[in-house]
């Protein structure tokens, strides 16, 4: 069996799975073996929370100055994933202690950043089921299992990385590309919008960005051949306000790096979570692939606006700048990964920028003013497939590494597809130190060009990667801890697998992740030196958050991987799949 047919096998198989999940869990008659209906919707009508009133604009702005809430996916609108809390320090993690989980039902891939208000929390699952808990007990309040279509258009794997929380409403993006709003107390739908037909090869996996009263959603598709965009919704209504296309169609600025009409299927999906620079109320948003992935005889240029960063008004989704890191872009390394909004001292100046660990295998610094390159440094071991970044930062291409047509012998690529960093796992920033903790992927790949056909709803991959270093046992990973202003390495952990779950930072000093083979990890965030390991049984995928309630410190983190990502790359094949939320409580004094 090729790579291809394995590609396409694990494609037809996660678009599958949302059906069999939901299904699994339902009861039989015991007499006819027949599946009977069970709930999806489990709703309270009882009191909930601690009496706070809606999530206003101004707590989401000043976010997480409160230690008690965790209000965005990357905790503050600049997605340093920094926490507040003193009490978790490099020696204080050996006396976290699991204080409740929360099974999801879901076993497969649990990438959520949960959200934190009131005394609840908020998480996700893959499948898109939604939960409600105490957040000190655990206690369920209710619960929400998205019904899924049978015949889902999705890439990676089944996956959400979380909720968003606004006024007295949760909301949450789907598989089958809707957007859903709830009651934050009852779990009661207020609105249901959808986004577009998911048929087309659109999804949502992403945690949507509330700014204002906007709330900003982007979609997948790269590998469908969608034309991407990025969409602004009203929160209280549901009401798309503005919609942000990522390929220009014939007229537009940009259509000219476009050949004949290709960009009628060019990609550009936009799959992860965007930053908000508040004192310049500008919207940043990273740009994906074009389609398709690994063959670009038809669409011939630099692809605008693919593999980009995009500053937008979050009011009218109007442009305001654009810079593209990897123009014409033939390994899959998309634009999607954190973007950092920072502050550095450059001639003696402090700068705003933009830092962002590319998938390409190099760390950026862009002016976030008006998209000015200022640096790019590598950060990833193993970078060949571009001999450098010059002055005006665009790629100095090496001419041997990309793919090859049927018959030829292909390079060993480096990064491979995932990267590098790849944006399904956020890393974290430590303004106190300057220091982005950031979680690498190191497994090169060879590519294979393949046909050009496009069909709608259909993958459209022009060819497949070959996971040579997964293969042959090369592949690791690394935590580096990385100084935003110089791109220099301060220190680093090395892990024998591809390091692919989110980190925290602390402001006690404490870095906290996970790796392939199920070990929570924490680290003394200056100097590198682990200080914590507890082995949860399942590959770590998701991001870890921390909160404070009653006096007492919690820690929340997911467990579970799975998907073809983590096959490709390479992970310990040992490793059972699972889907179980862990939350810790800091005891004084214990162990």
């Amino acid at each position: 069996m090729t790579n291809r047919t394995l590609i396409a096998l694990a494609i037809s198989l996660a678009c599958c799975a949302a059906l069999d999940a939901q299904q699994a869990d339902q009861p039989t008659d015991p007499a006819e073996g027949l599946l009977l209906p069970q709930p999806t919707h489990f709703t309270n009508d009882g009191p909930a929370g601690r009496g706070g009133g809606p999530v206003t604009a101004d707590l989401l702005t000043k976010a997480p100055a409160d230690p008690s809430s965790w209000l965005h996916f990357g905790g503050n609108y600049a997605s340093w994933r920094h926490s507040p809390i003193k009490a978790l320090t490099p020696a204080s993690l050996k006396n976290l202690r699991v204080a409740w989980m929360l099974p999801t039902g879901t076993p497969v891939q649990l990438e959520v950043s949960p959200i934190v208000y009131d005394g609840i929390l908020y998480a996700t699952s893959s499948h898109n089921r939604l939960f409600a808990a105490d957040a000190v007990t655990g206690k369920l309040i209710w619960r929400y299992d998205h019904q899924m279509p049978g015949d889902l258009r999705i890439c990676c794997g089944p996956v959400n990385r979380g909720p968003a929380i606004a006024g007295d409403n949760v909301l949450m993006a789907t598989l089958d590309a809707r957007l859903i709003a709830f009651d934050r107390k009852s779990g009661k739908i207020v609105w249901n919008t959808e986004i577009a037909p998911y048929a087309g090869g659109l999804s949502a996996t992403a945690a949507p960005l509330v700014v204002g009263d906007i709330a900003v959603i982007g979609v997948g598709g790269g590998e469908y051949g969608v034309r991407g965009f990025f969409d602004g919704y009203d929160v209280k209504t549901g009401e798309r306000k503005w919609r942000h296309y990522t390929v220009p169609v014939a007229g537009e600025p940009g259509v000219e790096t476009w050949a004949g009409d290709s960009w009628k299927s060019g990609g550009g999906s936009t799959w992860v979570s965007g930053s908000y620079d508040v004192a310049s109320d500008t919207l940043l948003w990273a740009v994906g692939n074009p389609s398709p992935d690994w063959n670009g005889d038809l669409r011939e240029g630099d692809n605008l606006y693919t593999d980009s960063v995009l500053a937008l008004d979050p009011k009218t989704g109007k442009r305001k700048w654009h810079f593209q890191f990897t123009p014409h872009d033939l390994w899959d390394y998309d634009g999607n990964t954190e973007l950092f909004l920072v502050d550095v001292d450059r001639g003696g100046q402090k700068v705003p920028v933009i830092a962002q660990a590319n998938r390409n295998g190099y760390f950026y610094l862009l002016d976030r003013r008006d998209g000015k390159f200022l640096s790019a440094k590598q950060y990833a071991d193993q970078v060949n497939w571009a001999k450098g970044i010059d002055a005006k930062g665009r790629p100095i291409y090496d001419p041997k590494m990309v793919p090859v047509d049927e018959g030829e012998t292909p390079e060993r690529v480096c990064p491979g597809l995932a990267g590098g960093k790849n944006g399904s796992y956020n890393g974290a920033f430590n303004p106190d130190l300057g220091l982005a903790f950031l979680p690498v992927i190191e497994s090169c790949m060879q590519f294979k060009k393949g046909l050009i056909v496009f069909v709608e709803g259909v993958p459209f991959l022009g060819g497949e990667p070959i996971g040579v270093d997964a293969a042959d046992g090369k592949a690791y990973g690394h935590l580096s801890a990385i100084d935003v202003a110089t791109g220099v390495e301060k220190w680093r952990y090395k892990d024998p697998y591809p390091m692919m779950a989110g980190v925290l930072s602390t402001a006690g000093g404490a870095v906290i992740t996970g790796n392939m083979e199920g070990h929570l990890l924490g680290f003394d965030a200056a100097t590198g030196k682990e200080t914590w390991r507890w082995i949860a049984g399942s590959t770590i995928r998701s991001h870890p958050i921390a909160y404070q309630l009653d006096g007492r410190t919690f820690m929340a983190i997911g467990v579970g991987g799975g998907g073809g990502v983590e096959s490709i790359v390479g992970k310990p094949a040992i490793i059972p799949d699972a889907g179980i939320l862990l939350v810790f409580e800091l005891r004084a004094g214990s162990g």
